[in-house]
């Protein structure tokens, strides 16, 4: 697809996905997903004919303007949604598919382990909810779903549904595994269950030191 295919992808993209778009001329402007993803098309065809110091220059200015770092040997396929997307990092051997979906403060990293292929790659219509990690340069399949602040290490198949720290399949082909499945909202966040403890676990403590003071 030509650079101009792409980003009409993109914006139809955002317009059948999300509700708060009233028009094509406010996804131009107002926008930082697009934005981002506009600007790292330009990095990357930079980068692909070896102009790497210019295209690394591209990309840092993206990320200035948007708050968004996507290296510039990052693939990127058509059609990509990068709602809100403050604090999103997708490293250099990323891969994504076609009509993806991310939120805020995602990370497509790597361990710091590997060498050449180090960045994971996605397939076509996943979905990567806020604040999830994905390390290591494995594949996250077809129709994937990644929960809200969940640490995927490792592959998932396709129309599976990772949760967790680190994650573990719960769904997969719309049969569960243990746990309902995503909706961004009724899942297992790890780091709240372990906070209810820990205010469970105080709340009996304090109640201890009451009835030793009340002796």
């Amino acid at each position: 697809m030509s650079f101009i295919d792409n980003i009409r992808a993109d914006i139809n993209s955002i317009k059948e996905r999300d509700p708060a778009a009233h028009s094509t001329l406010e996804i131009i402007l107002t926008y930082s997903g697009v934005h981002a993803v506009m600007l790292h098309r330009v990095a990357h065809a930079l980068y692909a004919a070896d102009h790497k110091t210019l295209a690394r220059i591209v990309s840092q200015v993206s990320r200035f303007i948007t708050g968004i770092e996507i290296h510039p040997g990052a693939k990127i396929g058509k059609g990509l949604l990068i709602d809100h997307g403050s604090g999103v990092v997708i490293g250099e051997t990323a891969e994504i598919g076609d009509n993806c979906l991310i939120y805020q403060g995602c990370t497509l990293g790597g361990t710091g382990k590997e060498h050449g292929k180090r960045h994971p790659t996605l397939g076509d219509n996943v979905m990567v909810g806020s604040g999830a990690k994905i390390l290591g340069p494995f594949k996250v399949g077809d129709g994937a779903k990644i929960a809200a602040n969940a640490v995927v290490l490792e592959e998932v198949p396709p129309n599976a549904t990772a949760v967790g720290v680190p994650a573990r399949i719960v769904r997969i082909n719309g049969k569960k595994t243990g746990v309902s499945d995503l909706d961004q909202i009724h899942i297992p966040d790890p780091v709240s269950q372990e906070l209810c403890r820990m205010r469970f676990e105080i709340d009996r403590l304090k109640k201890q030191v009451e009835q030793l003071k009340n002796k």
